[in-house]
């Protein structure tokens, strides 16, 4: 396999661990966890979602972290030289044109969490009824110059971060990022567990509700685990070409997964706390963040440091999954064109911004152009995150599985290929029923679902 002997690295395990775990704790997490918990059954989807987790997420990263790392190269190197022909090379741009469709509408979403952000702390978010709170965010993301301009100025945030590379930029920053994160968190749980009938929360969260559950809300919680990795999209293949030869992936990788699923937990609680406190609906939906949570932040005693607090937690999140986004294509002109880092994250930048801008303006001065009965940005994101992020994990789990070969793959976990399939013969036994078997079937049962046949 062709080897990149200047390619950048990791600083550390934990470097890499906090990196994973930004880009795998975005907007999925912390806006879009919560409102599917509460509009699919409360804690019996949780239990799915662990479940699924635990057969399709955990295992697909690991394979895409293998691929990275053996092969030293952006997701186009890697499949290309696994894969040995011209389909696998496609493949690989595939993932690679996903992340990077997906970073340019991300940016919008993510410039709206940003906008919001400095609403609260000028004050601007004391609502006195739901009408309102919606009133005011339409008023914002249908601005072309609101939109646009936050959108321009997380991108510009991104693009300064990952104009520092691998260690001064992703690894540096996540490290700092991350543990803020984690912190704002906590204070959110805290303040919702003191909080009136946060016990009914918590009941909601934790107590399941089989009644609930329909075959389309299981699915969407094999979603759930499969996007919050951010797998099918390079990403992972990207972080995993930075990581030393003699890495554990295993040991480096169980971490992210862990505290992605406490994290996921946790900002449940801290939603649910919040809002039952004041007597509204769980299943509140995608407005949960915008309308629902602002208003009842204005309802609650110290809720303006809160509402910042809360707005400062999403943007961070926004911000390190953005980046993960962002560097499978960088990696790409790097590794292949030759560009040297800064040029790449420069063009990258410009180039998903000027994408993003008709996704921005899709509430706005565009929200009469539709592609199918859906406007720019619910067409562009459907298309991507519903069904090129599925078909790039199928993509990674069929180069593993049947093209590369399950023992091949993982003779380049950190143990030898004699010990991981003698010593740890449960571990190869669950790796190789989710990859060939398990996963392939989920994840063309998310497409079929998706495009309506199933």
């Amino acid at each position: 396999m062709k080897v990149f002997n200047q390619r950048e690295s990791w600083q550390s395990r934990t470097g890499f661990i906090f990196a994973a775990l930004g880009s795998a704790v975005g907007l999925g997490s912390i806006w879009r966890f919560p409102y599917v918990v509460g509009q699919n059954g409360g804690g019996a989807f949780i239990l799915l979602y662990l479940i699924f987790l635990a057969i399709i997420g955990f295992p697909i990263l690991i394979a895409e972290i293998v691929i990275g790392k053996s092969a030293q190269s952006s997701p186009y190197g890697a499949f290309k030289s696994i894969g040995k022909n011209r389909f696998w090379g496609f493949s690989g741009k595939t993932l690679i044109f996903t992340g990077f469709i997906i970073s340019s509408f991300y940016s919008v979403i993510a410039g709206w969490m940003l906008g919001y952000l400095i609403e609260a702390i000028i004050g601007h978010l004391n609502f006195t009824s739901t009408n309102l709170a919606l009133s005011h965010f339409d008023k914002l993301s249908s601005s072309a110059l609101w939109s646009v301009g936050w959108h321009f100025v997380f991108m510009a945030l991104s693009i300064l971060i990952l104009f520092f590379g691998v260690r001064k930029g992703i690894e540096q920053k996540s490290k700092i990022m991350m543990p803020l994160l984690i912190v704002v968190v906590i204070i959110l749980v805290v303040k919702g567990l003191t909080l009136p009938s946060a016990m009914k929360g918590i009941k909601f969260l934790f107590s399941p509700n089989w009644k609930m559950i329909t075959p389309a809300g299981i699915l969407i919680a094999l979603g759930q685990a499969f996007f919050t990795l951010s797998l099918g999209q390079g990403t992972m293949i990207t972080y995993g070409s930075y990581l030393s030869k003699n890495e554990d992936i295993p040991k480096s990788c169980f971490p992210v997964v862990i505290l992605n699923t406490i994290i996921s937990l946790l900002v449940g609680v801290a939603v649910f706390t919040i809002v039952f406190s004041q007597d509204l609906a769980p299943q509140a939906g995608p407005s949960l963040i915008f309308e629902t949570i602002p208003l009842v932040f204005t309802k609650m005693k110290g809720g303006y440091f809160l509402a910042i607090f809360f707005f400062l937690l999403v943007t961070l999140a926004a911000l390190t999954s953005e980046i993960s986004a962002l560097e499978p294509f960088i990696s790409y002109l790097i590794d292949e064109k030759k560009w040297p880092r800064k040029k790449a994250s420069i063009f990258a930048g410009i180039v998903a911004f000027i994408i993003g801008i008709p996704s921005a303006l899709s509430f706005g001065l565009l929200k009469r152009f539709t592609i199918l009965g859906m406007n720019f940005f619910d067409f562009i994101s459907f298309f991507s995150i519903n069904i090129l992020v599925p078909l790039g994990g199928l993509l990674a789990v069929i180069l593993v599985s049947y093209v590369w070969g399950i023992k091949k793959a993982f003779s380049h976990l950190s143990v030898s290929k004699e010990v991981f399939f003698h010593h740890r013969p449960w571990m190869a036994f669950y790796f190789k029923i989710c990859l060939k078997y398990v996963s392939p079937v989920l994840i063309i049962l998310i497409l079929l679902n998706l495009l309506g046949i199933f």
